[in-house]
């Protein structure tokens, strides 16, 4: 094995760990650091080239402003929500030491899809959370109605028609050595031989 694949099956194997948590606590990521895994997301494919993804991030003092804006986009979103889930959605937002938003700068009229614009996004928060894995930190992505509420876009500079994709909960993990059961690949693939339709084990152990 050279150099090169020895190094490179380290990457893979971390990448085969990696799992997500909100059980997060400082540090996080700052300076230089930060902005190479922010960089990652900007690796993501791009169909078009229409750059769509927008990353907001909030530490420090600026978490309670957020919370606070949070719980009046739920309150407009969600009025019937039970006061003890809005207050646990909010305290999150509170308690997490870095936040990122999940901005997507949109382009309705383009020839390229909404949908593959959507993905494109998506596929640049994922390799965000690769790459705060091998950087040792560690992140969950949410979401809600509240990511829908435009008064509340407006705060984190998305004007119609940009939209927000959800959040990501930032930090280094409280349980870095915990490994969450990964599924079964052959579940999850199959070869198609040329004719009829392809099947997944996981499909079938569904019905």
């Amino acid at each position: 094995m050279t150099a090169h694949s020895a190094s490179t099956s380290l990457v893979l194997d971390a990448l085969l760990k990696r799992s997500s948590t909100d059980a997060l606590v400082g540090p996080v990521p700052q300076g230089d650091v930060l902005y190479r895994i922010l960089s990652a997301g900007l690796r993501a494919p791009d169909h078009g080239k229409l750059r769509p993804w927008r990353y907001v991030v909030i530490s420090g003092e600026a978490r309670e402003a957020l919370a606070q804006e949070v719980h009046a986009a739920i309150e407009r979103q969600e009025p019937d929500l039970p006061a003890a889930k809005k207050e646990k959605r909010v305290g999150r937002f509170r308690s997490m030491p870095m936040i990122i938003g999940l901005g997507m700068h949109l382009h309705p009229d383009h020839k390229i899809p909404l949908e593959e614009q959507h993905m494109s996004v998506a596929a640049g928060a994922m390799n965000v959370l690769n790459a705060l894995s091998l950087e040792g930190f560690g992140g969950v992505w949410v979401s809600g109605p509240f990511c829908e509420d435009r008064e509340f876009l407006q705060h984190l500079g998305l004007e119609t028609p940009h939209r927000l994709a959800g959040f990501l909960f930032v930090g280094t993990p409280q349980h870095p050595d915990h490994v969450t059961r990964r599924p079964d690949i052959e579940d999850y693939m199959a070869i198609w031989q040329g004719a009829g339709s392809a099947s997944f084990a996981a499909d079938r152990s569904k019905n």
